[in-house]
């Protein structure tokens, strides 16, 4: 995540949070009922000065599930960590990654016994790959898996033996064109893809907004609309054809499948989603939405003045 609207005149901000939906697909979500969302804000950093938390993935191991997303401070993305025991009640750990440039969108996956995450780091002019020393609290870079400038919301895909990547690319940060690379290896070298750009002049469906699912053979990639502003919605699209020389792709009868609920804690937008399936039948999704707070309700503000 990046590019949010700068302060205004009127003394507000975007103000985003993270909460938690379910359903009986990835692409029929809704918040459960008698649930309060969100289910964290950057009122429970602990840590670090956070303005807003966004862009969150999980993983469960043992039991337990990890969440992954952006921690805003001073102006930067450092990746913040929590756990939970059931997925609706979850505890603020620490910030786990943190570079000298902006991190967002922590794209975190197990692949053969090891976890890894591929988050956007846009400032550093490159796709980065890490590799977790000691699972969930230690990370350490890896390689560079894509070099230029700019790269954002990196979204890897394990598929028909290969990998694949989307990634968006609009130099003019206008969120319309989507690029899509391939490797046979997560380490490279990646090559681009004969039909790239995938989407090209569209901010409706090429920003990624989450992780790349297989519903029911087919690949179903998730993007936001940008229209009329960043971060509004998210839109499905399955991909009905791909292989290293064609690509093709439908947006769901479904999409778009999250949206501003015109009030409360996603009242102008959300435009993130990671689903995983518990059960047959039943799916739960960390997601994120956006609302304008006066500055003054936050409690970095409160705690700058206590220090004053």
């Amino acid at each position: 995540m990046r590019n949010k609207p700068a302060q205004s005149t009127n003394a507000v901000r975007q103000h985003w949070s993270i909460g938690i939906y379910s359903g009986d697909s990835p692409l029929r979500l809704h918040a459960p009922e008698g649930f309060q969302n969100p289910v964290l804000n950057y009122r429970d950093v602990s840590d670090v000065d956070g303005k807003l938390v966004a862009d969150p993935f999980m993983v469960r191991t043992e039991g337990r599930w990890h969440m992954f997303f952006e921690v805003e401070t001073a102006g930067r993305g450092q990746i913040g960590w929590a756990t939970s025991d059931d997925a609706v009640r979850w505890a603020y750990g620490r910030i786990v990654l943190s570079e000298p440039f902006h991190l967002s969108y922590p794209y975190v996956f197990e692949w053969q016994g090891d976890y890894f995450m591929v988050p956007e780091s846009f400032q550093a002019d490159s796709v980065r790959l890490y590799k977790a020393t000691r699972f969930p609290e230690e990370w350490s870079f890896q390689r560079t898996l894509l070099e230029g400038s700019p790269l954002l919301d990196p979204s890897l895909l394990r598929y028909n033996g290969k990998w694949w990547m989307f990634v968006e690319t609009n130099p003019q940060h206008k969120y319309d064109t989507l690029r899509l690379f391939y490797a046979n290896e997560l380490t490279g070298p990646w090559q681009e893809h004969p039909r790239s750009p995938v989407v090209e002049g569209n901010n409706r469906k090429a920003r990624p907004a989450g992780r790349v699912q297989v519903i029911d053979g087919r690949p179903v990639r998730f993007a936001q609309d940008c229209y009329p502003r960043y971060g509004t919605r998210v839109r499905a699209f399955a991909i009905s054809e791909l292989s290293t020389r064609a690509y093709r792709e439908s947006e769901c009868p479904e999409s778009p499948i999250l949206g501003p609920s015109g009030t409360g804690w996603n009242e102008l937008g959300m435009h993130h989603v990671d689903p995983h399936k518990v059960a047959d039948g039943k799916w739960i999704a960390c997601v994120d939405g956006v609302v304008l707070k006066p500055i003054e309700v936050q409690a970095s503000i409160v705690r700058s003045a206590e220090r004053a």
